[in-house]
């Protein structure tokens, strides 16, 4: 079987748990309307007092009370909740009363009783309650459903006419034993009987053993709608005007004449033309001096309003016992037919109850879940999150979290769970997503396979072109080499300028090529400065204005205040010239480039929408933007990938625009291009904003250019490469200039000199070494020679090798292979003549 969460235990409820449960009443009254429907109305604002207790609980507490109550009463709803009502009984309380309400609550029945209760502020009053049993739709008894009526007056009332009664027996019973007495005296008799009887509140009569009208107050007589004289000596047949009513009342005053027992009915009057009433009769026997009935005394209240109430009353609760049976049934369908898993868990995790979805999707059956801790079908890897999301669902409600489930066979399925804490307890509801799950790594996988695909498609159109060109470049050093080789072994010296200069522009093209491979891979060597980009781009104009042709206007805005950027000026000057050259080639008949600089903030909202690819902050901006044709959304997204043109065969390698991407990149910078088919288009470099720092004065960098007469007398130069003819190439060069030389193949050698005694004035090292890197040599050097002067050789990634984010010490310079020797030289010798 099921357990519902609905059920109860018949256990004492906390605090916490009877506010829930009138709080869960609450609702019940208030319906899925909000309240606005006429029962949730009535309930609410009748200004008849009401309430519901429980008896399931012990003690039988109020679980929800109405504000008609609380005003009777005096207390406040918070007072009232959760108590028995003997709360308002007092030492005037008659227990006998009290007894038979606990009779009515043990036997599950309908009573109504009037009791001597207690307000707030100790005032007593005359309590008239009316108690039903509302059951669920099972049958069983769900709650008690009770109205109060302040009948404190009434009870008051009917006090006055029971001592008016007992007055006007015991003169009736005195007029029919002084016979003796004169007539004067009879008829002052007559009229003291007949005040008494007309001051009453009510209907007060008497009559005889026959039944015939012996005393009646005018109340009785216009009840009756007929005078004395029609009344007096006849019987109820013979003047009520419905026979069946007259009999009824006849029937009930023989039996309390026959009997000689009191009696309080209910009976049925009905006014000449009009709705019969109801009326509260109380009937007693009239006795001679020796005991005998001779007749019956009788008072009557109309209690048609009070009836009605009542009947009203129970409408209500039936409609209440309704109304909790359907909610039972809905809640209880949902709970069987929910395909969410849903459970009910303590503080301690253990769980309370669980949904028979538990079993179609975990395969439990519920009486083998109820009283385990949830770690029981938790799986070990997810324990301990899960139990530090359970101490956080106690505090508050939990909104998503996915953690394996065991399955009965062993197995596990990935359950995604909500959770809601309410009084000391928490509810859960999970959703089975494993499948989900596997579609998304399967989706994964998918993805990665495709990116894998796509990077060896990248890989085999860049390696394709790599080869393409270096085949036509490696033809021509060889093809240049082996003729000069010939050439020298037939003994004829004449020409050979030609071919040692063709195999060398070959290498230069070669070089070229490898740099931009590089600064497509934001692996070239960078020599980061700061750069005035208004200062830079104005010194560009001649050439741009040279570059472009007549037949494009060129207009240059410069902003005001403009920050300066951190980056390689040479590069920065290629990348605005090639662009202006693809410009150029887009606007084949004519048009307008326009560049501009600006202040830019890069907020997190534009960074979090290029994915990750841009740190938001201050930047530089450069904007080059033409009236050319335009690019479509296929060339833009293809746009910087290496060899890629749209250029005729023969009139582009497909490199410039990549190396413009990487040399960005690798400058921790952002571009973007704005483009439409017939429209032009816009490229946008954002560099970093530089603040302060690695500003070097025109006039050194001047001095730093200027090539030295020679060496001194005794200045050394290390030389460390693993590369036996880059060697080879070095210490000649340093010869030839006048330094000494020493050479090292790797790190651990040179760092043997480096601790010796001999003299070094500057440290040439490659920055690739097997074992101890260029780098760690450069430090380990200058810990032992503070100071000393290091010219760094890299044929490979400035950033990468020197791993200093694109910046250089003091004192350090980098030169990339391969070099020119002339350039090598005037670098030893700039850097020698500043020690």
């Amino acid at each position: 079987m099921n357990v519902s969460p609905y059920d109860r235990s018949g256990g004492l409820m906390t605090p916490e748990e009877q506010s829930q449960d009138a709080a869960r009443i609450s609702a019940e009254l208030v319906g899925p309307g909000g309240g606005t429907d006429p029962f949730s109305a009535a309930v609410r604002a009748t200004r008849m007092p009401m309430i519901i207790t429980d008896p399931r609980q012990s003690d039988n507490p109020v679980v929800f009370v109405n504000d008609a109550f609380c005003r009777l009463s005096g207390y406040e709803r918070e007072e009232i909740v959760g108590r028995n009502c003997r709360f308002l009984q007092g030492p005037e309380t008659d227990r006998e009363t009290v007894a038979r309400v606990r009779a009515a609550v043990a036997e599950e029945r309908s009573i109504e009783v009037d009791i001597r209760n207690h307000r707030k502020s100790g005032e007593p009053f005359w309590n008239r309650l009316l108690l039903a049993p509302v059951r669920d739709g099972r049958g069983e008894l769900a709650y008690f459903f009770a109205s109060q009526v302040d009948v404190t007056l009434e009870r008051e009332r009917l006090l006055g006419l029971e001592t008016h009664n007992a007055a006007l027996l015991a003169e009736i019973a005195g007029r029919l034993r002084a016979q003796q007495l004169s007539e004067a005296e009879l008829r002052r008799t007559d009229r003291l009987l007949q005040s008494i009887i007309e001051t009453a509140n009510g209907l007060v009569y008497a009559k005889d053993r026959q039944g015939r009208m012996l005393v009646g107050n005018r109340q009785t007589l216009a009840l009756i709608g007929k005078s004395w004289a029609e009344v007096e000596g006849r019987t109820d047949v013979e003047f009520l005007d419905d026979r069946a009513q007259a009999e009824a009342v006849m029937a009930t005053d023989e039996r309390i004449m026959r009997t000689g027992i009191a009696a309080e009915v209910e009976e049925q009057v009905g006014v000449e033309g009009g709705r019969p009433r109801t009326w509260l009769s109380t009937k007693a026997p009239m006795r001679d001096g020796d005991g005998v009935v001779v007749g019956m005394v009788g008072i009557s209240q109309d209690i048609t309003t009070r009836k009605r109430a009542q009947a009203e009353l129970q409408a209500l609760n039936a409609t209440l016992e309704a109304r909790v049976a359907e909610r039972t049934a809905e809640r209880d369908r949902a709970w069987k037919n929910a395909q969410d898993l849903i459970c009910v868990a303590d503080a301690e995790g253990v769980f309370r109850a669980v949904n028979p979805a538990w079993t179609r999707v975990l395969g439990w059956e519920a009486e083998e879940l109820v009283g385990q801790h949830f770690l029981f079908v938790t799986h070990p890897e997810d324990a301990e999150a899960t139990v530090a999301v359970h101490e956080t669902a106690l505090k508050s409600m939990v909104p998503r979290y996915e953690f394996r489930c065991r399955h009965k066979d062993g197995s596990y399925r990935w359950i995604s769970w909500s959770a809601t804490p309410d009084a000391g307890l928490i509810y859960g509801n999970g959703r089975d997503v494993t499948a989900e799950r596997q579609a998304a790594a399967a989706l994964a996988r998918a993805e990665e396979l495709l990116r894998q695909s796509q990077k060896m498609e990248a890989v085999g159109q860049l390696t394709g072109g790599i080869a393409h060109d270096f085949n036509n470049l490696l033809a021509a050093i060889s093809g240049s080499l082996e003729l000069l080789q010939r050439r020298l072994d037939s003994g004829r010296t004449e020409g050979l300028k030609r071919y040692t200069s063709a195999a060398m522009t070959a290498a230069q093209r070669a070089a070229s090529l490898t740099q931009r491979l590089l600064a497509f891979a934001r692996r070239q060597p960078l020599d980061p400065k700061r750069v005035e980009a208004n200062r830079l781009v104005a010194d560009m104009e001649d050439l741009l204005r040279r570059t472009l042709g007549p037949g494009i206007d060129l207009e240059i805005v410069f902003a005001g205040g403009l920050w300066p950027t951190l980056c390689d000026a040479n590069q920065l000057e290629s990348a605005i010239l090639n662009l202006a050259i693809n410009a150029r080639d887009a606007m084949p008949g004519g048009g307008r480039l326009t560049i501009e600089t600006a202040n830019a903030f890069l907020d997190d909202a534009y960074a979090r929408s290029q994915g990750g690819e841009v740190r938001p902050g201050q930047y530089v901006m450069i904007s080059v933007t033409d009236t050319g044709i335009g690019m479509t959304s296929e060339t833009m997204a293809k746009a910087f990938e290496p060899f890629f043109t749209t250029k005729p065969l023969g009139q582009g390698t497909g490199l410039g625009l990549s190396m413009l991407y990487g040399f960005v990149r690798q400058s921790e910078g952002h571009v973007r291009i704005y483009s439409e088919e017939g429209q032009g288009t816009t490229f946008r470099l954002y560099l970093p904003r530089q603040r302060g720092g690695m500003h070097m004065p025109e006039e050194a960098a001047a001095d730093m250019c200027d090539s030295p007469d020679g060496a001194e007398a005794g200045q050394t130069v290390l030389v460390v490469d693993d590369e036996r003819t880059v060697r080879m190439l070095v210490t000649e060069t340093l010869e030839e200039l006048g330094y000494a030389a020493l050479e090292a193949a790797e790190g651990t050698a040179a760092l043997r000199i480096l601790e010796s005694g001999a003299r070094i004035d500057l440290l040439v090292t490659d920055v690739g070494l097997p074992g101890l890197n260029g780098r760690q040599l450069a430090e380990a050097a200058r810990r032992l020679r503070p100071g000393l002067r290091v010219l760094f050789i890299t044929g490979y990634a400035h950033n990468a090798a020197i791993g200093i984010g694109g910046l250089l010490d003091p004192g350090m310079e980098i030169i990339t292979k391969p070099f020119a020797l002339d350039m090598l030289a005037t670098k030893i010798r700039s850097m020698i003549k500043t020690v």
